[in-house]
Parts: C-alpha cells; structure tokens; sequence
C-alpha cells in the first residue's frame, strides 16, 4: 500500500474492532480474540505477522484483459501495465515451519493503481478456506494450542474439532491429499471468496477468480517431499525470477443464481463460463525483511472501484483481524 495510505486505513479498522461478529451458533468473535488464539499456537514473534509469517517479496506488474472490463469498471482491466508488490508465504505464526508441510501457501498483491489508489488480493493455494464462519476459525485455533505436558495439540481435541466443524473438511481433505508445490512459481492460487464485479451502470456479476502459473503447476513427489529441505520456497523463487519473468494468468469464474456466494468452504458447480481477465508477471524477488511488501497489511478489503465485496462473513473478518495483527506488529510487539 502507498504509504500515505497505510496509516489512514490502519486507523479506520482499528476502529472497527470492537465490532463482534456472529457465528453460526449465534456466538461472538471479535478480531482481537482469534490473534490471540493465533498467538496461543505459535507463540509471539515481536514485530512480525502473527499468521503467514514466513514469506517472501516480490515485484511485477498486471495487465488486465478487454474481457474482464466488460464485466468490471476497475482500473486494474484497463489495459495498461499496473504495479504489483507481492508476497508469498507459508501459513501459520512459526518462522521456521518447514516448506514441506502440508498446510496452506498464500500469494497476496497489492496493485498500485494510477489514479493513486491501490488494490489488494489475499489468496491461498487452495480453492477453499477451511471455515465457514470465523468460530470455526477459532475453534480451530482453540483446538490446536499446544498442551504444557507435551508441547503439542491434544489429539483429542483436535479429533473433537473435526467432529463439530465439517465445514473444515473440504480443505484438510485437499491439503491431505495434495503435495506441496516444488516452487511458489508453479503454484495456482485461489481467491477463496465470491467477489462482486461493478460495470457500467453498477451492473453487478458474481465472481470468483484463482491465478494460474504460466510455468505449470507441479508438486513434490513423496521422495522430494522428504528430501527437499526445510528452506526451499524463497530462493527457488528469487532463482527462477533471475532467469527471466515468471507468470500467472488470472482467470475469472462466472457465478450463477443458487452458487454458492457467502460461504467460502463451498466449491461452484464445474462449467460456469470462465475467461482470461489478465496476467501476473512477476520480474524480481527478494528476502522479505527489508523488503517492498514487509511493511504492507494486505487487507483483502482493500479494494478499489469496479471491485467489491460479499457479505461473506470470513471476508468480512479477515479486515478487523489483519488490522489487529498488523497494529501489533507495526508497535514493535
């Protein structure tokens, strides 16, 4: 985010956190209470992110397709070259999670509009979130905090959970049976969300949009999968960004009436119309402190005109909570 930005959009969700947010079992989350379940988990590293927290910066530009500004007015589809600042990372709040864990990789992108606005996507490389409300979320969260006698989760707890949150199956079930990626470049990405595109007259289309890599997606075998080392991910990216562009299309999924469009746990039916409304190019990568996007909060809520949100509730919560973080963080805690 430009910089002049930062600290009026900080303020303004800070001053939204005291807002709860209701849960399906008509229970109240609030933004500060699942960063410190998070907390709970990992541990507090002083300064840095309390989820995603290992991750890498990179730099490039998007250029949109014709197609996609016939369905939305954003500056990002006009056409023109638009600066990108981007962040891949690892889930969780351990520094030093190895790049062979099965969990979650994230690729967040702030776009540097012309008009001085800016953009932001905070996607994963699954094609669904674990929860469908943000109780699950700290369910989850509760659920895995590790016992003081062991150091790890309760199995018992954690077998509770899976019990009472079906909507966490679809992504362990994914993450289960789905390797790593061999390279952050030759991963697809997710939006997760169902997105509102603005055209002209405010002509709304429901969307859901995923980034695929022009180099291919590929997965570490299982023999790779013990052998690759715990630190691959960043110099395979800085690597592959010195030997020349590295590339993803942004592809957009048309919803229908009946899709799904508030629950991120939920897949669209297969054969919506889907079409090319542009492409990443990433051009240089490098270590994230010290780095274009380790300052950033990349607030998926962030979004300028032509672009809006659903009432998904874990969209809407993913504001306040990363404003959390990010004001701890930026405090030096």
């Amino acid at each position: 985010m430009h910089k002049r930005m930062l600290p009026h959009h900080a303020v303004a969700c800070l001053l939204a956190l005291g807002t709860p947010f209701a849960s399906a079992a008509d229970q109240e989350v609030t933004a500060p209470e699942v960063v410190s379940a998070i907390e709970g988990v990992f541990g507090v590293n002083k300064g840095e992110r309390r989820n995603h927290i290992k991750g890498v910066c990179a730099l490039g530009e998007f250029v949109g397709t014709r197609e996609a500004a016939a369905y939305s007015r954003s500056e990002l589809f006009s056409g023109k070259p638009i600066p990108v600042v981007a962040r891949f990372s690892v889930t969780g709040g351990n520094p030093n999670v190895p790049d062979t864990a099965k969990n979650v990789r994230g690729m967040a992108l702030q776009f540097q509009l012309r008009s001085g606005a800016a953009h932001q996507m905070a996607m994963l490389n699954t094609p669904m979130f674990g929860a469908a409300t943000p109780q699950t979320f700290l369910d989850l969260m509760l659920a895995q905090q590790p016992d003081p006698a062991t150091g790890k989760p309760d199995p018992e707890k954690m077998k509770a959970f899976k019990a009472s949150h079906p909507d966490n199956r679809a992504q362990s079930e994914y993450l289960a049976t789905n390797n790593p990626p061999v390279s952050y470049a030759n991963s697809a990405f997710w939006g997760i969300h169902t997105f509102k595109f603005v055209g002209k007259g405010d002509k709304t289309t429901l969307v859901r949009w995923r980034f695929v890599p022009q180099d291919g997606e590929k997965r570490l075998s299982d023999d790779e999968l013990k052998s690759a080392g715990a630190n691959f991910l960043e110099p395979a990216l800085i690597s592959r960004t010195q030997r020349g562009p590295v590339s993803w299309d942004m592809l957009v999924t048309v919803g229908q009436p009946g899709d799904p469009e508030v629950n991120p746990t939920l897949s669209w039916p297969e054969g919506r119309k889907e079409f090319k409304a542009g492409t990443l190019t990433i051009s240089r990568a490098m270590p994230q402190k010290g780095g274009a996007c380790e300052a950033i909060n990349y607030d998926p809520l962030v979004m300028a005109d032509g672009i809006a949100p659903t009432d998904d509730p874990v969209l809407k919560f993913r504001s306040p909570a990363y404003a959390v973080s990010f004001g701890k963080r930026m405090s030096g805690n």
